[in-house]
């Protein structure tokens, strides 16, 4: 799966949003994470393990979060439901309008015989366009919130 989208989140406050793994985390992603399935599981300085899922999805992972990289962070899927690994990438850049420039890419390899029509369907169906736009929305919100508060 693959997308851009521009936001009028800053670069820090989209790594923020990335890469914060407390109570926070549910609340700015909250239409693309399920509470009830996140869990931390390890954390050190620049990396994260966690637990999660997307509501209502059949599918969770435990990924490791790494965020070493200043402009990227990455993702490798340890574990999941589905039966198969996975690794993504974020880039953030300043948008020239101001702003942010946020480009996703990640995979979902492998899975269980059965699931892979659905995670096909979930990696190229229209899946792509209404996860940027939740995370569109998630970010510019989290922006406002931040100018706000």
């Amino acid at each position: 799966m693959r997308f851009e989208l521009r936001t009028i989140a800053s670069p820090e406050q989209v790594r923020h949003a990335l890469t914060v793994f407390t109570d926070e985390r549910p609340r700015i992603w909250d239409r693309t994470l399920d509470p009830s399935t996140f869990e931390l599981r390890d954390q050190g300085p620049d990396w994260a393990v966690a637990k999660e899922s997307t509501p209502r999805s059949p599918f969770w992972v435990v990924a490791r979060y790494d965020w070493s990289d200043p402009d990227v962070v990455r993702w490798t899927v340890v574990d999941s439901s589905y039966g198969g690994g996975g690794t993504g990438s974020v880039r953030i850049a300043p948008d020239e309008a101001g702003g942010s420039r946020v480009s996703a890419d990640w995979d979902a390899p492998g899975g269980r015989p059965l699931q892979k029509p659905l995670l096909f369907l979930i990696h190229h169906g229209p899946m792509p366009l209404m996860i940027r736009r939740m995370w569109k929305a998630a970010l510019d919100r989290y922006a406002e919130e931040q100018a706000a508060g």
